[in-house]
């Protein structure tokens, strides 16, 4: 079989909201840049309760992105209690979401090769060889950036353990009565997660994730959630949409760089480890990727990568450390009594200020 071959500067492999932010990053900079991504259209299917935080607002600018607005979150106790607290963001259209950045970053230069897979890695030598529509090519990259999620092919070809991860599983309802919070249950029924509800204007994500070690069917307690909220009359008993995957929970791996390639954001780790949410780190980091490679090729700083390990483990690393602490104690109690208790559940949950304090 014929092989094309082609050299960049940087190779990307992922293009969800890291891998696109990278790729835009590393093209503004005038990098000559490859990025990779195994869908047939980039964010599709999705698979995210579809919360950003307002910071991320400046990428939520073209049409069809933005949903709705949110003003607070809802946390059920598993005593039935309810508390409300201040957790403003924006709802999105995920797949556009990822699409903007993606065609950002290709209006910059960079080019795009949808519904391609890595196929191989030399790390050694620098070269990939990906399967596309047209054919295999090889790249021979200076730098690679690996944001392909939590199962990440760069990550197993570098000898890397998979993480930790919970099971999710969402559908799409209709959403019966305006809503601008998200509400979120804390329950022994879900261990090692939760369950949630965001709204989307007229429709509505509702979800649970599960440690699987504990819970072997999280359909079931969807479905369960779902027929309890459709006979309240709060969503639709149809279900327009369904979604599900891994969501990684074991925290930062233990190096973002290795040799030339980088890893951000769920490849890195950097999912929360208690809520699940990424997309924040997941930019963060692409952005933060994309301007070492910059540094590091352009203008032959050698401590460019480095220093973006350092940057971002300075920026999330604490909050991810006392994220794994608190899922960590909270796994004590799964499968007892106690995980049904209120004092319990703050503990582990970011929205109360039990979750701030000392061990």
């Amino acid at each position: 079989m014929n092989v094309a071959r082609q050299a960049v500067d940087v190779l990307v492999i992922g293009l969800g909201p890291a891998g696109g932010a990278a790729a835009l990053a590393a093209a503004r900079a005038g990098l000559k840049v490859a990025a990779v991504e195994r869908r047939r259209e980039i964010g599709v299917p999705v698979q995210c309760a579809e919360f950003i935080p307002l910071p991320l607002g400046r990428h939520a600018q073209a049409a069809g992105i933005l949903q709705q607005r949110i003003r607070g979150m809802i946390s059920h106790l598993p005593s039935g209690k309810a508390e409300t607290t201040d957790s403003p963001g924006l709802m999105v259209d995920r797949a556009a979401f990822d699409q903007a950045l993606a065609r950002q970053a290709e209006n910059n230069g960079a080019t795009l090769y949808p519904h391609s897979s890595l196929v191989e890695l030399d790390s050694a030598d620098s070269s990939a060889v990906v399967a596309t529509p047209r054919g295999q090519i090889r790249f021979n990259y200076r730098l690679l950036i690996a944001a392909d999620g939590p199962h990440s092919f760069v990550a197993r070809a570098h000898g890397l353990d998979r993480p930790e991860t919970v099971h999710a599983r969402q559908y799409t309802v209709a959403l019966n009565q305006p809503c601008d919070d998200t509400e979120i249950w804390l329950s022994a029924d879900y261990p090692g997660g939760y369950a949630w509800l965001f709204p989307r204007g007229p429709v509505a994500n509702l979800g649970v994730g599960v440690d699987k070690r504990f819970a072997a069917d999280p359909k079931a307690l969807l479905d369960a959630l779902h027929g309890q909220l459709a006979a309240e009359g709060r969503v639709g008993k149809t279900i327009l949409r369904r979604t599900g995957g891994a969501i990684p929970v074991g925290g930062l791996r233990a190096n973002l760089v290795i040799g030339n390639a980088l890893f951000v954001g769920d490849a890195a780790g950097l999912t929360h480890p208690v809520t699940g949410a990424g997309i924040a780190a997941a930019v963060a980091s692409g952005e933060r990727a994309g301007q070492a490679a910059a540094g590091w090729l352009l203008e032959r700083d050698e401590t460019a990568l480095q220093e973006f390990e350092q940057d971002i483990r300075d920026q999330f690393g604490a909050s991810l450390q006392r994220a794994l602490a608190r899922r960590a104690r909270l796994g004590q109690y799964w499968r007892t009594p106690a995980a049904g208790d209120d004092a319990i559940q703050r503990r582990g949950w970011m929205a109360f200020p039990e979750y701030y304090e000392s061990a």
